[in-house]
């Protein structure tokens, strides 16, 4: 074998390599495990907070007015919703970025299932279009549907905050 076809072959051997290391370490970044919920669209895994992947849910202390006028803490009952759903199950996280607090944001399957995407179906979750437009078709059966937080009146969770910032 002639020098040019050794180095082809060992480059060839290197990319392989090297391709190999990075679906390895790319596996490796996956968070998997029991999650504890902290808030309708955030979880945490072996100590690491993870916000879900293009949705936003409402703020624990976020109220939402039911069709028949009254008000109800609809953060904390999607946090509740969410944690009634995962149970004990392992979730298998993929994280895209990080967020300007530093959490992980991932895409978490259960099963297989895209929990942002049964938040969002469920109605529990709005599509977070500032940031991804997966879930706005989700969004929009749940509306239609009136589940969860479309039952009645609520803020969208990005304006409740910026107006609790203001005050």
């Amino acid at each position: 074998m002639s020098v040019a076809a050794k180095i082809v072959v060992l480059s060839l051997m290197a990319l392989t390599a090297l391709g190999a290391s990075e679906a390895l370490a790319t596996a490796q970044t996956e968070i998997v495990g029991v999650a504890s919920v902290i808030d309708g669209d955030t979880i945490e895994i072996h100590g690491q907070r993870i916000r879900l992947h293009g949705v936003d849910a409402p703020e624990s202390s976020q109220e939402c007015r039911a069709s028949n006028g009254t008000t109800w803490r609809c953060g904390q009952q999607a946090a509740l919703v969410l944690a009634e759903r995962i149970a004990n199950t392992s979730l298998r996280c993929r994280p895209r970025d990080r967020d300007r607090y530093g959490r992980i944001i991932a895409t978490c399957l259960m099963s297989g299932e895209d929990l942002s995407k049964w938040m969002v179906m469920s109605g529990w979750a709005v599509a977070f279009r500032r940031f991804s437009l997966d879930y706005v078709q989700d969004e929009d059966r749940a509306r239609r549907a009136r589940r969860g937080i479309w039952e009645g009146n609520f803020d969208m969770p990005w304006d409740w905050r910026a107006r609790r910032r203001e005050h």
